[in-house]
């Protein structure tokens, strides 16, 4: 049965001197104020992954500045990461007399002193993270100016500041690199309630563009199709629809004026098959995920009578390809979309009296999400 919600409605001091790489963690024999998640081996995040204390951080050297985390995310590509399956890498980190990894892509941070040389950065500026994997599940950090990217001075929640790295772009570069979309044309999407879906909803909605999303069955269903209904969803299915006969018909009748030429998926397996059978001819089928961890199977006639196209799509290497004034840019433009925030829960470690209980509120919280706990996690350290 097709199932769809009916009306759209219209955030003691050092005894030594020690030097410092723009990159590393500072230790001394002061009293540790500071935490990281740190993990020394790749495995189940909910058992490698601990808190650990370090030294507040001295003045950062030339060219850099120390910056303050105040919000990061915990992304299922950080877990895939930890469990070693993520296809970049973290460098290893020195942190109080261990060489392990920290955990953490994306966050926001806070410039709290500017060394010298440095240009554009001031104390208080919002910035968010230019260098992949750097490990942003701490409390503090040095990096070299030229890897923050500042973020526009009131553009953005805490919460969209922290997670505006990944999913938004994502989103809204799928939008614009593939098809050259335009107001009443369509796109068509799975794993829409997921934060890169819920953004391309919101992208393709100030657009004027329309969406098809499909969704998993859940008892709450009807909840989350208004959801996404009141974000600009213009239709909202679950998996289940795709055997309704009907259901291509009325797609059919919706997009007779503009066939469905572009497809997001972060799904795979066999649904994401039967989706391409809504598309038009000349489509172009992006994939950023594999959430059922299932392969993408392609009958061969997609590609001769309907001329697909298939992509492949991953923000890492946009950034790789692109140059600081463009991702400042991007930020910029997001930051004008006024996005609404992922739902999201907070994990404040920061009133943790031991780096012990701060550990296993950690890891309760990763076998919450490993369980399937819907909304975005924060983590906050100090």
């Amino acid at each position: 049965m097709l199932r769809q919600c009916a009306t759209r409605l219209s955030r003691p001091s050092p005894l030594r001197a020690i030097a410092i790489r723009a990159d590393c963690f500072a230790t001394s024999s002061a009293r540790r104020t500071d935490r990281a998640v740190i993990y020394a081996e790749n495995g189940n995040p909910a058992e490698v992954l601990r808190v650990k204390s370090y030294d507040p951080l001295p003045p950062p050297p030339p060219g850099s500045v120390n910056i303050r985390f105040r919000l990061s995310p915990i992304n299922p590509s950080d877990i895939n990461v930890v469990q070693g399956v993520y296809p970049a890498k973290p460098t290893q980190q020195h942190v109080s007399g261990e060489d392990v990894f920290i955990g953490g892509n994306e966050g926001l941070a806070e410039v709290v002193d500017v060394g010298s040389n440095v240009d554009g950065l001031h104390k208080g500026d919002w910035v968010t993270l230019g260098k992949a994997q750097f490990g942003t599940w701490a409390s503090t950090r040095v990096i070299s100016a030229e890897d923050v990217i500042k973020l526009p001075a009131g553009g953005f929640s805490e919460v969209n500041a922290a997670t505006i790295n990944v999913n938004p772009p994502t989103a809204y570069n799928m939008l614009h690199q593939f098809v050259d979309l335009k107001e009443d044309d369509w796109v068509l999407q799975n794993g829409a309630n997921s934060a890169v879906g819920q953004a391309v909803i919101q992208i393709a909605a100030r657009k004027g563009i329309k969406t098809i999303n499909f969704v998993r069955s859940r008892p709450d269903l009807d909840n989350l199709i208004c959801s996404l209904t009141q974000l600009g969803a213009t239709h909202v299915f679950t998996y289940d629809a795709l055997s309704d006969k009907s259901l291509a018909k009325h797609v059919k009748q919706w997009t007779s004026k503009s066939p469905i030429r572009l497809l997001l998926n972060c799904v795979s397996g066999p649904d994401t098959t039967a989706m391409t059978r809504l598309l038009g001819d000349n489509a172009h089928l992006v994939s950023y995920g594999a959430m059922s961890k299932k392969p993408l199977s392609l009958p061969t006639s997609l590609f001769i009578f309907k001329n697909l196209t298939t992509h492949g799509y991953w923000q890492h290497r946009w950034y790789q390809e692109h140059s600081r004034q463009e991702r400042e840019k991007l930020m910029r433009t997001l930051a004008n979309l006024k996005l609404k925030e992922p739902e999201h829960e907070i994990l404040d470690l920061s009133g943790e009296p031991s780096d012990e209980a701060a550990t296993k509120r950690l890891r309760d919280t990763l076998t919450k999400i490993e369980a399937g706990f819907s909304k975005k996690v924060l983590l906050r350290l100090q």
